[in-house]
C-alpha cells in the first residue's frame, strides 16, 4: 500500500513515516503544500495523510486540489485543530478522517487500516443503489437524481451511501458514527445532524418525494416518502 505524507514538522513527519514503513506500507514524504500537490496530482497512492497548517498550500486547500481530480481517494486531515468548526470543515471539503495531535501511533494505523480497508471494500463490491429517482453508483462514485449529476463531499457521498445500503432501516447516530467515521462522537456533538442537513440540501431540495426522514428521538431513515 502506497501512502503521501504531506506534514511540515520534521519530528512528526520522520516519526509517522518510519511507523508506517515498519508496517510495510510505501510511504512518500512532502514538508510543504506545494510538493503534496505535485506528489498527490502524479502519483497513485492508497492514502494520503495531511497536516492542515501547511508553508505553501495549507491542508484545505490541498485537500480540495485533490478532491477535484480524485473524487475517491481516502483522505485523513492530521492536525492541531480540534474544535468542531475544524473538524467540519476539514470532512466537508472532502476529508474522510480526522485525527488530532497529539496523537498515539496505534489509533492513527488502525485509522490508515481502516480507510484502506473501506476503499478496498468499495472497490471488490461495486454496486448501483437505487430509490426512486436517485442513483448512486459505487464504481464511479457518482450520484444523479432525475439524471441530473447531484457533487457530493466525499464525506456526503459515504454518508449517503450507507443510507442507500440502509434503505428503509432506522438508523440511530451512533450506528451512523460507526459506520460513516468510524469515531465515537462526544456527547454533544451535532456534525452528523450537519451532515445529514448538508446530503437533505443536495437531494431532496426542490425534488419530490423526500428521501431522508428524521424519527424524532431515534435517528434518520432513508424512504419513499408515503
Amino acid at each position: 500500500m502506497k501512502v503521501l505524507l504531506v506534514e511540515d514538522e520534521p519530528n512528526v513527519g520522520s516519526f509517522i513515516k518510519q511507523g508506517l514503513e515498519e508496517q510495510s506500507y510505501l510511504v512518500d514524504y512532502a514538508f510543504d503544500g506545494m510538493i503534496g500537490k505535485q506528489l498527490a496530482l502524479q502519483n497513485q497512492y492508497d492514502l494520503i495523510i495531511l497536516d492542515i497548517i501547511l508553508p505553501q498550500i495549507n491542508g484545505i486547500e490541498l485537500c480540495k486540489i485533490i478532491r477535484e481530480n480524485n473524487a475517491s481517494i481516502p483522505i485523513m486531515m492530521l492536525t492541531a485543530l480540534s474544535s468542531t468548526d475544524d473538524i467540519v470543515t476539514g470532512l466537508d471539503v472532502g476529508a474522510d478522517d480526522y485525527l488530532t495531535k497529539p496523537f498515539k501511533f496505534k489509533e492513527l494505523l488502525a485509522r490508515t487500516r481502516a480507510l484502506v480497508r473501506r476503499q478496498s471494500n468499495n472497490q471488490h463490491n461495486a454496486v448501483i443503489y437505487t430509490i426512486a429517482d436517485l442513483e448512486l453508483n459505487t464504481v464511479s462514485k457518482t450520484v444523479k437524481r432525475s439524471g441530473q449529476l447531484i457533487r457530493l463531499t466525499s464525506r456526503e457521498y459515504f454518508l449517503l451511501h450507507f443510507f442507500m445500503r440502509n434503505k428503509g432501516v432506522l438508523l440511530s447516530r451512533a450506528e451512523i458514527a460507526e459506520n460513516v467515521w468510524e469515531d465515537v462522537f462526544e456527547a454533544g456533538s451535532n456534525i452528523i445532524d450537519v451532515y445529514v442537513n448538508y446530503l437533505r440540501n443536495k437531494i431532496d431540495k426542490n425534488h419530490s418525494p423526500k428521501l431522508i426522514h428524521t424519527v424524532v428521538g431515534m435517528g434518520y431513515i432513508l424512504r419513499e416518502e408515503v
